[in-house]
């Protein structure tokens, strides 16, 4: 996952900070050295690393900061406002042209993942605001270029407009304006030509697709595992066409992550989108504070919230809603919450958006087991309806035939049991409005700034469905 050096280089540096009831120049100038070598080792461009050490510096050796209670945690809270700060500060979202459709152009080079993100932003549009978008299959030079937007458009539903290979682009582009103004589709999503390195006819190919479609959005999309090398050519294609935004795809490989912390700084142009990962469903809208958030270890509530949202529709949650709160909870509910789950991501991945879980020794060797999940599911199939509606049911012969049917040992089903029962609970206690009350939730979320903030986010977030289900009624 991208960023996991970086996160543990930081960490490492003002842990050391945290251990000291008082904090002196010295220790400062010593956490920033070690701050400025963990940015240059994830690949960060050296000026921005200057502005940013500079900046932490003047703000973590004034009088405030120093002579203050908690001098580490004032510190800590400055890098993470800093980072935020380089990070572009707050979400910019997607420019709306106010007659339809919104033109929103995709240019990078070869490999960057264009095409793949224009199928996962068209999906995005869809599940966000029931969006009808045209995709344009616009690269006629790399071979299955449309064939492969072709099958994520059959995947999604949504229409894919090409000529084939003989075509100009231009005309393509052209042809597939005039065609999404007939259908009146919402948005216009243009996929464009690569190049293994920027080259001047790949360039006055994109500016005469810019002149006849006239874009609302060009976002440039970079490869994060470019490095240094993503930062120069979004500078090129910033002077060249002037984007208007940035996407980073593949944020969950093997990656230093420093174009993240760089291309905003250097191009002025805002992130908009990360991949982070294969799925059509694997899009994040860019939070620079959330963001910052996961580079310092903090975690990410509201994206984890977020994430869980995104799989349910208003009538599904509803029910659960109502399920936990009359502790109505059953197996086939449990079993839906595998599958959910399943569908979010790698779960030590979802776990490191918690605050305080990222510093959790062992965490990077957790992993959800496939073949774990078959065989609760398993359990849960072999039991008879009235069983998976009515787990009082289960006494010992019901789970010992159960562990028969199942291929596993009694002490198995009992231990998918007792997960269960343990589950329920906590989802009856969320259900009543404080997550305070769930044991162990201190530990989860850490302490300090970060980890109420976390609490404090969670509850919002519970309070809020409640007023909106008394809205309702």
């Amino acid at each position: 996952m991208a960023f996991e050096s970086l996160t543990e280089r930081l960490q490492q540096a003002m842990s050391k900070l945290r251990k000291k009831g008082k904090v002196s120049e010295a220790d400062v100038k010593e956490m920033m050295r070690e701050i400025r070598l963990a940015l240059l080792e994830a690949d960060v461009n050296l000026q921005v690393v200057k502005e940013f050490t500079k900046n932490v510096r003047e703000r973590a050796v004034g009088v405030e900061v120093l002579e203050s209670l908690s001098p580490a945690q004032q510190i800590v809270k400055i890098v993470d406002e800093e980072l935020t700060k380089t990070l572009g500060s707050e979400a910019v979202g997607i420019e709306k042209n106010p007659k339809i459709p919104t033109v929103i152009m995709m240019v990078g080079l070869q490999g960057a993942g264009k095409t793949t993100f224009a199928g996962k932003l068209a999906n995005h549009l869809i599940k966000t605001e029931k969006a009808r978008p045209l995709m344009i299959a616009g690269d006629v030079y790399r071979p299955a270029a449309i064939d492969q937007l072709k099958v994520l458009g059959q995947q999604l539903d949504v229409p894919v407009f090409d000529m084939g290979t003989e075509v100009s682009p231009v005309e393509i582009v052209r042809q597939g304006m005039e065609l999404a103004r007939e259908k009146k589709n919402d948005y216009v999503l243009i996929d464009t030509a690569g190049r293994l390195h920027i080259d001047e006819a790949l360039m006055d190919e994109l500016k005469q697709i810019k002149e006849i479609a006239q874009p609302n959005e060009i976002l440039l999309v970079v490869d994060a595992m470019t490095g240094q090398d993503a930062v120069n050519v979004a500078d090129s294609f910033n002077q060249q066409l002037g984007i208007t935004g940035v996407v980073i795809t593949k944020l969950d490989g093997d990656t230093r992550g420093g174009a993240a912390l760089s291309i905003r700084s250097v191009t002025g142009a805002p992130i908009k989108f990360t991949g982070t990962g294969e799925k059509l469903t694997d899009l994040e809208v860019f939070h620079p504070d959330r963001m910052s958030s996961r580079i310092l270890g903090m975690g990410d509530m509201l994206t984890l919230i977020e994430k869980a949202q995104q799989d349910y529709d208003e009538k599904k949650a509803e029910e659960l809603a109502q399920k936990m709160r009359e502790n109505s909870f059953d197996f086939n509910d449990f079993i839906e919450q595998f599958e959910q789950l399943e569908n979010m991501g790698p779960l030590e991945d979802l776990m490191k958006m918690i605050p305080g879980m990222s510093q959790m020794p062992g965490l990077e060797n957790f992993k959800l087991d496939p073949k774990d999940v078959a065989r609760k599911k398993a359990m849960i199939y072999s039991m008879t309806p009235a069983e998976r509606e009515n787990p009082d049911l289960l006494n010992p012969s019901r789970r010992r035939r159960i562990a028969a049917g199942s291929g596993n040992s009694v002490v198995e089903v009992n231990r998918m049991i007792k997960q269960f029962k343990e589950s329920r609970k906590m989802m009856q206690q969320v259900s009543k409005g404080n997550i305070n009350n769930i044991p162990g939730m201190d530990q989860m979320f850490g302490g300090g700034v970060k980890g109420k903030l976390g609490k404090m986010a969670m509850n919002r977030m519970v309070k809020k469905n409640k007023k909106k289900k008394k809205k309702r009624k």
